[in-house]
């Protein structure tokens, strides 16, 4: 998980931002596929490999954070 301490959160949050919302309208994509995902009607292989495409930045920036907080939380144990 080294290569993830590595990327920057300013970079990710850039990517996240337009990649994971892009379209921007009428909704972004992402939050279109989610509630397909929710009603049970994401079947199409392109409306999974869109959730995926535009997921990815979300899932990424997610774990950095949570990476990024239990580190600090251990940091501070050893302290």
């Amino acid at each position: 998980m080294k290569w993830l301490d590595k990327i920057p959160f300013s970079t990710l949050i850039i990517i996240a931002l337009t990649l994971g919302l892009a379209p921007f309208t009428p909704e972004p994509h992402v939050w279109e596929k989610l509630k397909m995902l929710a009603a049970g009607t994401l079947a199409r292989p392109i409306d999974i490999f869109d959730l995926l495409m535009h997921g990815t930045p979300w899932l990424i920036l997610g774990l950095k954070a949570i990476r990024h907080f239990l580190m600090t939380g251990q940091q501070q144990e050893n302290d």
